[in-house]
């Protein structure tokens, strides 16, 4: 495994261990908006699920199309967005949804939590990524961008735009319940990779599958939610 591999399994380990018990056994139908080149579409398409992504790039889905042939899967790609989401799909189509980093950059949250609520079958369940405000003040800071820090303290005033947009737990939690969802579970994703040097996983023998096991000590606790950069909340 390559360093930058290493580092992404470090990365998305805690949101694997969650998603895995959600999506069981059997075939089910996993809708992945903004999937981008299949990161995690091929890999739950492996696992024997119906997998759809939905995604406004098409380079991106031509990468989707190219590592699904490269593993031997079959991945529906359709260019749209959540604009567009309940004519691409319909309605009640997916039994899982995923939205990991698209909360971000669209201009109404609660409309597209509704959008997808709309197009889950009922008792589905929705796994949502989101950046996390805390951890991106910290992150601007420790880098010197005090301006930013400072902006990014009160949403009214952060820019808005996957550089800039960014929720807490409670704000996630209140957006999710104000679109008739039932939050499952709260994990903090990223608590400590993105502060551990990549030198050190390239370096010290064992310390990748050591970061992991951090991360998931971490996950469940409240007090490390502020330092997570991404939150991973499941809802139903």
């Amino acid at each position: 495994m390559s360093a930058s591999e290493r580092r992404g399994a470090t990365r998305t380990a805690v949101v694997w261990d969650v998603l895995r018990p959600i999506l069981g056994a059997g075939s089910r139908d996993v809708l992945d908006i903004g999937g981008g080149t299949g990161g995690f579409a091929v890999k739950v398409a492996e696992l024997g699920h119906r997998v759809s992504v939905v995604d406004p790039s098409p380079d991106a889905l031509a990468a989707l199309s190219r590592r699904a042939r490269e593993v031997g899967v079959e991945v529906d790609a359709q260019q749209g967005d959540l604009s567009s989401l309940v004519e691409a799909v319909g309605p009640d189509s997916a039994d899982v949804v995923l939205c990991h980093g698209v909360l971000e950059v669209v201009d109404d949250p609660a409309a597209a939590l509704a959008t997808i609520r709309e197009v889950l079958r009922p008792g589905g369940t929705l796994s949502l990524l989101v950046a996390q405000r805390h951890a991106a003040v910290l992150a601007r800071a420790m880098a010197g961008h005090f301006g930013q820090a400072l902006a990014l303290l009160d949403p009214a005033q952060a820019p808005t735009g996957r550089s800039g947009h960014r929720f807490t737990a409670e704000e996630t939690t209140e957006l999710l319940t104000g679109a008739g969802f039932e939050i499952a579970s709260v994990h903090g994703i990223r608590v400590f990779a993105d502060l551990v040097p990549g030198s050190l996983l390239e370096l010290e023998p064992g310390a990748a599958s050591a970061l992991v096991e951090l991360e998931r000590a971490v996950a469940e606790r409240p007090e490390y939610l502020p330092l997570a950069t991404q939150l991973h909340v499941i809802a139903t």
